[in-house]
């Protein structure tokens, strides 16, 4: 990261946390650059760049102040319609991440190296050396050590996981995958014409059992599984169960597809399947929950050199390759150290949300993860899924009922997700307004006219 800009970040994250209060007065630019010991150029594009996101103000003679009232910067616009977002599962953006300028600062650097044009061109299907060195780089922390022949570079999470069941599993046999798990494999199972079996589930995730029980029954071609921090339930599979489910696999064949979204936030990860299991082991890990949904980009890791080239069979007839300017500013931000402070930030942030999520639904039943972007809420006998969706649009709450995650009969639940919010007064208030609605205090008749 350029030095002014770190150097704006940590003015602005002092701004937004109350260190610099509105009025106050920024310490001389000279004084400044002397104690980072930077030249003086550096330290006025710092305060150029404060000044332009309208934190500061600048007085002749009398120096550079904070701007009150200070407002959140990058926030999504608020919904025409005045419907608070509790439904789309996004990573939080925190003002003091910068994520603007550094998407612009890395597109420029990307764009004024040497090789930054040759790096922008058509290129394998599984992706140029340097990004998928960058994704060994990533991943190296929760899988170890990679065989490049084994890594492909994806246009995102949805594309790896449609090509692997497409091209990798030749069977077209059953998949079993918890009895509620993400959208994105139902509507791929529906367009491939795949048998999906729903599997018992607790707060701590797939149940080994069931997962025996669904192996002797029916014979699944491979198990799908979300291994940290799960959509929808938030569980996270401890280590005692990832060694179950391994040795299940094994004695029935069965293949692991390992979505590891959410992989690169919990502060204590456990072992992936793709260390544990790695010859039957497909590992997906995505920078869109890490990070920013604006980088459609994830790191593949196959379980032989074979399912690889399979799989970039599959990228080079139905989208030819990952675009190459989102690989690009990838790999500069793994370089970089950009993409880590990214995902520092983001964890920060849904951790205080997740917080501000436990006090005000306090006595309501929800699992949650520390540093997670959702909640799994179960509904009182009160409330029916349905009832409740309706009751919620009513109140202006937009949330996600089970139907949309259930494999079979949905579960009396729903999905909270905390990170669309613009900023954490804006979720508090939509949380405020979901736990009087799930107290049964705005059962609003519907409008007839």
């Amino acid at each position: 990261m350029p030095k002014y800009l770190a150097i704006a970040q940590a003015l602005i994250a002092d701004i937004h946390a109350g260190r610099l209060a509105p009025g106050a007065r920024l310490p001389a630019q000279r004084d400044l650059a002397k104690a980072f010991q930077v030249d003086l150029t550096t330290i006025t594009r710092a305060f150029n760049e404060v000044r332009r996101q309208g934190l500061v103000e600048g007085h002749t003679k009398r120096g550079s102040f904070v701007r009150a009232p200070v407002k959140e910067r990058y926030a999504a616009s608020a919904d025409p319609a005045g419907i608070v977002d509790l439904s789309m599962n996004m990573p939080p953006q925190p003002a003091g991440a910068l994520l603007r300028e550094r998407i612009r600062d890395g597109l420029d650097a990307l764009l004024a190296s040497p090789f930054g044009l040759l790096q922008l061109q058509y290129h394998s299907s599984m992706g140029v050396a340097a990004d998928r060195l960058a994704g060994a780089q990533f991943l190296q922390g929760r899988v170890g050590t990679l065989e490049l022949d084994r890594l492909l570079v994806t246009s995102g999470a949805q594309a790896a996981l449609s090509g692997i069941l497409s091209a990798a599993l030749p069977r077209v046999g059953p998949i079993a995958c918890a009895a509620v798990t993400y959208p994105g494999l139902l509507a791929l199972a529906q367009r491939q014409g795949r048998t999906l079996i729903g599997l018992a589930y607790d707060a701590q995730g797939i149940v080994p059992a069931a997962f025996e029980e669904s192996c002797a029954a029916h014979r699944p071609e491979a198990l799908y599984l979300i291994p940290h921090i799960d959509n929808p339930t938030t569980a996270t599979l401890p280590a005692a169960r990832r060694d179950d489910i391994v040795r299940i696999a094994r004695r029935f064949d069965v293949t692991l597809i390992e979505d590891d979204a959410y992989g690169a936030l919990p502060l204590d990860p456990v072992t992936p399947f793709a260390a544990l299991a790695p010859d039957i082991t497909w590992h997906i890990a995505t920078l869109a929950k890490c990070a920013t949904p604006a980088l459609r980009v994830a790191y593949v890791v196959a379980p032989q050199v074979e399912g690889a080239l399979q799989l970039a069979g599959d990228i080079r007839a139905t989208h030819l390759m990952a675009p190459p300017l989102m690989t690009g500013l990838a790999t500069r931000w793994i370089q970089d150290g950009t993409l880590t402070a990214l995902t520092e930030a983001v964890r920060a942030e849904s951790a205080s949300r997740q917080q501000l999520a436990a006090r005000v639904l306090s006595g309501f039943d929800f699992w949650a993860h520390p540093q997670g972007h959702h909640l799994w809420l179960h509904l009182s006998p009160d409330w029916q899924t349905k009832d409740f969706g309706q009751a919620a649009r009513q109140a202006g709450l937009s949330v996600v009922t089970s139907g949309a995650f259930a494999v079979g009969a949905p579960p009396n639940a729903l999905r909270i997700s905390l990170g669309a919010s613009a900023s954490q007064p804006a979720l508090e208030q939509g949380l405020k307004l979901l736990a009087h609605v799930l107290a049964g205090a705005m059962q609003l008749p519907p409008a007839i006219v």
